[in-house]
């Protein structure tokens, strides 16, 4: 089975769309879809990567599923309660209310890389979880919701999670076609992999539009993405 990720196309984020640029990208991926043989589509409720799918949509002549996880991963990082070395996570982007005088919340990603390299526990598989600036956010439960939600997508076309792999009730050659978010790409990589999703979103950058390829064929994991690291 074939998975293929789709980030929307460039955003306009304050009226959650997209840009002349991003309704253009969406236009010529459409122009390409057919080629790719796509079986069943599954697409983000929030705009811009709704917009991007339309294109592609109507070109396949088929119907997409809307599933709510597949928004933009929403785990924020709280840094009211946090310590002095955990807020040089972000030590130039939070924000004070001035109304409150409590910090703003700050999307999980973006973490300064001298950070990381003060804190290898995020790079882990299994530390990340127990991380001093994992306590000051809600990833454990964003992420293993999002997780969850996957891998019962995935068993419905006959692959079932164990451990750290997929045991195949039923192989198959579907290709299944994803439109979201950079953030949420993160999430279902490191997952596929089996690595910290604090790698991916350090280390893999996702521009407006681009394309991952994943291959799942019998019980090993094969990463056939096309991209850019950072």
């Amino acid at each position: 089975m074939r998975l293929l990720f789709f980030r929307h196309g460039d955003p306009d984020y304050e009226i959650d769309g997209l840009t002349d640029k991003g309704k253009r990208e969406a236009e010529l991926l459409a122009k390409r879809i057919c080629a790719m043989n796509i079986d069943d589509i599954y697409v983000s409720p929030l705009g811009r990567a709704k917009a991007t799918s339309e294109y592609s949509i109507k070109e396949l002549q088929k119907e997409a599923v809307t599933c709510d996880w597949l928004r933009e991963f929403p785990a924020l990082f709280d840094a009211n309660e946090a310590d002095d070395e955990t807020r040089r996570a972000f030590p130039n982007e939070l924000r004070i209310d001035s109304e409150t005088g409590k910090y703003h919340k700050r999307i999980v990603w973006d973490v300064m890389p001298s950070y990381y390299g003060r804190h290898p526990e995020l790079f882990d598989v299994n530390a990340w979880r127990d991380s001093e600036f994992v306590k000051h956010t809600d990833m454990i439960e964003a992420h293993d919701h999002v997780v969850s939600e996957f891998d019962k997508l995935l068993s419905k076309y006959g692959y079932e999670r164990s451990g750290s792999i997929y045991k195949v009730r039923e192989n198959n050659e579907k290709v299944l076609a994803f439109f979201y978010h950079f953030g949420i790409t993160s999430v279902l990589l490191s997952h596929l992999w089996g690595v910290s999703p604090l790698v991916t979103m350090q280390f893999l950058a996702m521009a407006p539009h681009l394309l991952q390829r994943l291959l799942l064929r019998n019980v090993r994991k094969e990463s056939l993405f096309s991209g850019h690291s950072r």
